[in-house]
């Protein structure tokens, strides 16, 4: 079978904004595209100037933003304790900065058409795919069923595009998020204090989801005699994500339902 191999590619840097305390986003130009096509849920490569070996110098991101007709995209990174891509990243590059890139690749894409409940499931920039996801499926007015956005993170401070997220559940009734913080409590947010797990286990369950915040509740107490048709999309570190997978089979849900993209 024949793959073709994408080729590398100039981008350029147009603008950086800090997210959160260790998190950037940047938005990169292509100037020898007139449009970057992709799809929400694929992810770039870059080969950063890090080390002699390829092998050693890429380094991948999802794309965080939507395929909006441009040549610009946006990646979400946050700055690693010893990361050498980051570090140069964060520490080397500034709004002009050239870098080279390839993509769009991977296959952590949207089921066509979307038939059943999508969980969405992420710990820290791991939401990038699912951003470019949602927004997606809101300017298309894609057909959807219910669109659970799980986000995990430490704390208040670390909850990346958080208003754009409570926007985007006003604007789509059927799209619910709930940040979960695990060593931060905040009352009457839409927080939700602990992990990940316990809080697709509840609703596919057909509980409440245990939720601070009343709207927020108020979607989630629907209640449900057997599991919701769903799938499951996992991004983030690869404890949580082999956690979320046996939990889930434990429920009942077969392995096919499950999608994945980690890191780390």
């Amino acid at each position: 079978m024949f793959i073709m191999v994408l080729p590398w590619q100039t981008g350029k840097i147009i603008r950086i904004e800090q997210e959160a305390p260790k998190t950037r986003r940047f938005w990169i130009q292509l100037p020898e595209l007139s449009s970057f096509d992709f799809k929400p849920g694929q992810f770039v490569t870059l080969d950063l100037p890090i080390h002699e070996k390829p092998n050693k110098r890429w380094r991948s991101y999802s794309i965080a933003s939507w395929p909006d007709g441009t040549n610009v995209f946006e990646l979400v990174i946050v700055l690693l304790d010893g990361g050498a891509g980051t570090h140069y990243l964060f520490e080397e590059c500034h709004v002009g900065s050239e870098l080279i890139v390839r993509g769009p690749l991977g296959v952590f894409t949207l089921p066509e058409p979307i038939e059943k409940d999508l969980f969405f499931i992420c710990t820290g920039t791991g939401i990038a795919p699912f951003r470019s996801m949602v927004h997606y499926i809101h300017d298309h007015a894609v057909a959807y069923k219910n669109i659970y956005l799980i986000f995990g993170t430490r704390r208040q401070e670390d909850c990346l595009y958080r208003d754009e997220m409570v926007e985007l559940g006003r604007a789509m009734p059927r799209f619910h998020y709930i940040p979960t913080l695990s060593q931060e409590s905040v009352a009457g947010l839409g927080y939700r204090t602990g992990y990940v797990h316990a809080v697709y286990e509840d609703i596919c369950k057909g509980g409440s989801a245990a939720c601070e915040d009343e709207a927020v509740l108020k979607q989630l107490t629907a209640a449900v005699s057997t599991l919701p048709p769903a799938y499951f999309f996992l991004c983030g570190w690869k404890n949580m994500i082999d956690e979320a997978k046996e939990r889930i089979q434990a429920l009942g849900y077969d392995r096919k339902s499950i999608h994945q993209e980690l890191y780390g």
